[in-house]
């Protein structure tokens, strides 16, 4: 059995098909079927269920997921430790939110924590952080989320553990308020207590259904309105200001454009959603995440 080894079935177990696995990886498929097949040949056990949806653990991949954690976590900080090289913490982020809001934090972990090196790795895409999460290729991810469980504005989570208790961590670090925002010539500005009903047949601009202002949109405002894609914040913030629609939008993102009149926020009571790190609760003692969800929440 062989790092190596136990590194690939890592990628499988949060990609869940050798072909996304071997893109992670940056491996060609076949050499990531043949380190499986060498692994369960090794243990001489069947490690995988293959499927055409994917590949899901037998049992005894369930119990060999928690101990490759802990050996690839234990071969990493003895690498560490030999070399005296300083510790390395990998945190991802959401594209949305990395300009606006990690700065602050990695400001906050360089004065706890000169010693460690940081490495940011944004993304658009929230499933891609949390599966690196789950492979262990990052220690904690910073994404958008409705308070309660880890998913529950909607979207899936990375296959868990046989244990499923102690599966992913979080924090919640601050509200992230969000507005509903149209053009200053939009019939429902400055309408007094707007109820959802009045939204009925207006055009909602939004960017893919994974994003997480799409998901709180089918939340808070319902199926009544049309969808009409757009892109990310600045492109749909743009088309707004153009009166071709309106948008949900995170109020940092429109701040400007709500001072100077070239947006305006519809009387629509909305609720927040929370800016939230999450980690996987069995690597807690990875050098320096401690010290980052201090920084965090500071």
């Amino acid at each position: 059995m062989e790092l190596r080894q136990l590194h690939t079935f890592e990628a499988v177990v949060a990609h869940r098909t050798v072909t996304d696995a071997a893109v992670a990886l940056g491996l060609a498929p076949s050499s990531v079927s043949e380190q499986i097949r060498s692994l369960e040949r090794s243990l001489g056990v069947v490690l995988f269920i293959r499927a055409p949806r994917g590949m899901r653990l037998t049992a005894a991949g369930e119990r060999l997921l928690g101990w490759s954690r802990r050996l690839l976590d234990q071969a990493q900080q003895a690498r560490a430790e030999v070399a005296a090289a300083r510790p390395l913490l990998r945190i991802g982020a959401l594209e949305t939110m990395a300009a606006s809001h990690v700065p602050a934090i990695l400001a906050r972990l360089a004065e706890r924590r000169p010693d460690l090196r940081v490495e940011i790795r944004s993304d658009a895409s929230r499933d891609q952080l949390l599966g690196a999460v789950a492979a262990g290729e990052l220690e904690a991810a910073l994404l958008l989320d409705l308070g309660g469980g880890v998913g529950d504005l909607g979207f899936a989570l990375p296959p868990a553990p046989p244990s499923g208790a102690a599966w992913l961590a979080h924090l919640d670090l601050e509200a992230v308020p969000l507005v509903l925002v149209a053009a200053p010539s939009h019939p429902l500005n400055g309408v007094p207590g707007l109820l959802k009903g009045r939204l009925r047949g207006e055009k909602l601009l939004v960017n893919t259904p994974a994003c997480s202002f799409w998901m709180a949109g089918e939340r808070i405002l319902g199926p009544d309105l049309e969808r009409v894609r757009t892109g990310g914040v600045a492109l749909t913030r743009a088309c707004v200001e153009q009166g071709l629609g309106i948008a949900l939008l995170p109020e940092f993102a429109v701040r400007t454009e709500l001072a100077s009149g070239s947006l305006v926020r519809l009387q629509l009571p909305v609720s927040d959603l929370q800016l939230r790190l999450v980690w996987r609760a069995d690597r807690e003692a990875v050098p320096g995440l401690r010290e980052m969800l201090y920084a965090a929440s500071a």
